[in-house]
C-alpha cells in the first residue's frame, strides 16, 4: 500500500505542476501570445503543429479573446511597413477563413471571394439587425439585392440568402465574454489623458472632466476615479480642427466632414444612470496649454480612423465585378 500510495502521491504532485505551468503558459499568452505559445511548446504543454495550436487557442480557457484576435491576424513578415489600422488583421483572418471554407465545403461557392463578400455581409447584417443605434433596419428584400452579382458575377440562390437573413435576425451573433477584458482593463495603457474642459451640447456650459483616449474611441469621466465613464466619442469617420472661442483659449473641434449639421455619434450618462445619444453636432474642448492643445490634437488625429471594412468590402466586389 505505501509503494501505491507514493506512486499516487508523485503522480498527483506531477499534475498539480502541469497544472501550474499551463496556468503560467495562458497568464504569458495573455501578456504577450508569441512568448506564452513559446512556453508551452518548450515545457510540453503543447505540441508545435498548428493543429494543436488551433485546438489550444479554440478551447480559449483563460485566454484574452482580444489577444487570439490579434494573435491570428500578425504575419511577421509585415513587420517591414506600418500598417494603418487593424482592418488587415480582419482582412487576412477572413480570407483564410473564406479559403478554409471552400476547401471543406467544395462546390457552394464558385471562389474565396464570394465567401469572404458573403461573411462579411452576414456580420455587418447582424450588427444593423441588432444595433439599437441604427434605425434604418435592412429588410430581407434588400439584403437579397446587396448581395447580387457576388458569385463570380452571377446571383447566389435567393432561398440561401434569406435563410440566412431569417437566422441572423432570430439569433444574432453573441460575442463571447471575455477574462478580463472589461473597462478597466481597456483603460489601463490609454494612448493619451488628462484634464480637459469640453463645452455642453445642449446647456453651453464648460464643464471640466477627466479624458481618456484609448482603441480609437475619447471616453470622458467626471473623476479620475469613476470606474465608468460619463461619455464615449468613437472618433471613426471624425475630424479634428483648431477654433478660437472668445471664452475658453486653447481650443479645439471634433467634427464630422461628411455630414455637417449632423449630430456625432456617441453616448453619454444621465445623472439618474440612463444612457442616451450624445447631441453634440460638434464636440468644442479647451485645453489647459497651447502645448497640450497641440498634444492632445496630434494623439486624436493619429487616433482618428475612417471605418475600413467597408472599403474591404467594395474592394473585393470589385474584383469580382472584374471576373465577369
Amino acid at each position: 500500500m505505501t509503494e501505491i500510495d507514493n506512486l499516487t502521491s508523485v503522480e498527483e504532485s506531477k499534475t498539480t505542476q502541469r497544472n501550474k505551468q499551463i496556468a503560467m503558459g495562458r497568464k504569458k499568452f495573455n501578456m504577450d501570445p508569441k512568448k506564452g505559445i513559446q512556453f508551452l511548446i518548450e515545457n510540453d504543454l503543447l505540441q508545435n503543429s498548428p493543429e494543436d495550436v488551433a485546438q489550444f487557442l479554440y478551447k480559449g480557457e483563460g485566454l484574452n479573446k482580444t489577444v487570439i484576435g490579434d494573435y491570428l491576424g500578425e504575419r511577421q513578415f509585415l513587420w517591414s511597413f506600418r500598417l494603418p489600422g487593424e482592418a488587415q488583421k480582419i482582412d487576412r483572418m477572413m480570407e483564410a477563413f473564406a479559403s478554409r471554407y471552400c476547401l471543406c465545403n467544395p462546390g457552394v461557392f464558385q471562389s474565396t471571394d464570394t465567401c469572404y463578400v458573403l461573411s462579411f455581409a452576414i456580420i455587418m447584417l447582424n450588427t444593423s439587425l441588432h444595433n439599437h443605434n441604427v434605425r434604418d433596419k435592412p429588410t430581407a428584400e434588400r439584403f437579397v439585392t446587396m448581395n447580387r452579382g457576388i458569385n463570380d458575377g452571377g446571383d447566389l440562390p435567393e432561398e440561401l440568402l434569406r435563410n440566412l437573413y431569417e437566422s441572423i435576425k432570430n439569433e444574432p451573433f453573441k460575442i463571447p465574454e471575455d477574462d478580463g477584458n472589461d473597462l478597466t482593463h481597456t483603460f489601463f495603457n490609454p494612448d493619451r489623458e488628462g484634464w480637459l474642459l469640453k463645452l455642453g451640447g445642449r446647456v453651453k456650459t464648460w464643464k471640466r472632466r477627466w479624458f481618456i483616449l484609448t482603441d480609437n474611441c475619447l471616453y470622458y469621466f467626471e473623476y479620475t476615479t469613476d470606474k465608468e465613464p460619463r461619455g464615449i466619442i468613437p472618433l471613426e469617420n471624425l475630424s479634428i480642427r483648431e477654433v478660437e472661442d472668445p471664452r475658453k483659449p486653447n481650443c479645439f473641434e471634433l467634427y464630422n466632414p461628411s455630414h455637417k449639421g449632423q449630430v456625432i455619434k456617441a453616448c453619454k450618462t444621465e445623472a439618474d444612470g440612463r444612457v442616451v445619444e450624445g447631441n453634440h453636432v460638434v464636440y468644442r474642448i479647451s485645453a489647459p496649454s497651447p502645448e497640450e492643445k497641440e498634444e492632445w490634437m496630434k494623439s486624436i488625429r493619429a487616433s482618428i480612423s475612417r471605418d475600413p471594412f467597408y472599403d474591404m468590402l467594395a474592394t473585393r466586389k470589385r474584383r469580382i465585378a472584374n471576373k465577369k
